[in-house]
């Protein structure tokens, strides 16, 4: 890769668990060069770049930066801003965006990884609050996949829990995909109770709150126990990434080819490792435009097959609309 120009999207698809280490090297090499944010970040830490050469070495930066600095690699006029959800009042973090392909891909990516061709589903989106907002990463990513669908029925409902019971009910031998904010998948679960065994039920996280706090296992099992399901799926993802991860069972997440998550010791956040409980880093190999490597707020494990779960949020760390609270 070329220090004098951004990769493109052909160095992204080219990402894969065995070459991510030096796919995520690269660059850092290149970000510390051409992001000036990232560069005076390790510079103050007094970094010697030319001795990073693991994941763990590498540093990462508090995603409280995106608040109060615009973060991008390179000089570029903003095509996409993507901002986080928090409560009214709140500065939002903003994600500016030079390549919408890169996000594009990553999501897409992720989607055909974990669930297969979206063409097989219909897509629903129950996302009330954040169609609301215009720079909603969630709504683009949902939106995109909505089109490329192509079913009719595939679309977002905002309260129109009638009209998307009666589309469930009129489509049990089809795939359906219903993605949600969790307050509004809990007040669709409480007003339409039904079996929904052909349903892909995928929570975002987000009460804001609408409802008192609930753990994600509360809120799944209520969700189980109204629709009938085995499990209830979930996504991890922020304004600040453009990559998402997974869970398929029980809150335990995996990542594709473009994410992969680390920890740090909350009382010493320059010591990174990769298996155990702690902060939640994430490199994000899709962030070409901003920094790939991000310090989140949020508490977890990794486990030794690499899933890993979502704790809560570290102490004092801001709400979010996208995250639960505590797990």
């Amino acid at each position: 890769m070329s220090t004098n120009a951004l990769p493109d999207l052909s160095w992204l698809r080219d990402a894969n668990k065995d070459n991510f280490p030096q796919k995520a090297l690269e660059l850092f090499s290149f970000q510390y060069q051409s992001n000036n944010l990232y560069k005076d970040y390790c510079n103050a830490l007094h970094i010697d770049v030319a001795a990073v050469s693991t994941l763990t070495d590498i540093p990462f930066l508090p995603i409280s930066f995106f608040k109060s600095h615009e973060v991008k690699t390179g000089f570029f006029e903003t095509a996409l801003t993507f901002e986080s959800s928090g409560t009214t009042g709140m500065i939002p973090s903003r994600h500016h965006i030079a390549h919408p392909e890169y996000y594009e891909y990553a999501y897409r990516s992720a989607f055909h990884h974990f669930y297969g061709a979206v063409e097989d589903y219909i897509i629903i989106g129950l996302l009330p609050s954040y169609l609301e907002r215009k720079h909603s990463s969630l709504v683009y990513m949902v939106n995109d996949l909505i089109r490329l669908s192509g079913r009719p029925e595939s679309g977002f409902y905002l309260d129109e829990f009638e009209k998307l019971a009666q589309v469930l009910s009129a489509n049990k031998q089809k795939k359906i995909l219903l993605i949600g904010v969790t307050f509004a998948l809990l007040d669709f679960a409480e007003a339409y109770p039904m079996s929904l065994d052909n349903v892909i039920v995928m929570e975002t996280g987000g009460m804001k709150g609408r409802k008192e706090e609930w753990t994600r296992m509360e809120v799944h099992d209520y969700l189980k126990q109204q629709w009938q399901l085995p499990v209830v799926h979930s996504e991890y993802g922020m304004s600040e990434l453009l990559s998402q991860a997974y869970a398929v069972k029980d809150g335990f997440f995996a990542c594709d080819k473009t994410m992969q998550v680390l920890l740090r010791d909350e009382s010493d956040p320059l010591h990174t490792f990769a298996y155990g409980s702690g902060c939640l880093n994430v490199i994000d190999l899709a962030n070409i435009d901003s920094c790939a490597f991000i310090a989140t707020e949020d508490v977890g494990k990794i486990h030794y097959n690499d899933t890993f779960e979502v704790l809560g949020r570290r102490d004092f760390a801001a709400l979010r609309g996208c995250s639960l609270m505590v797990v």
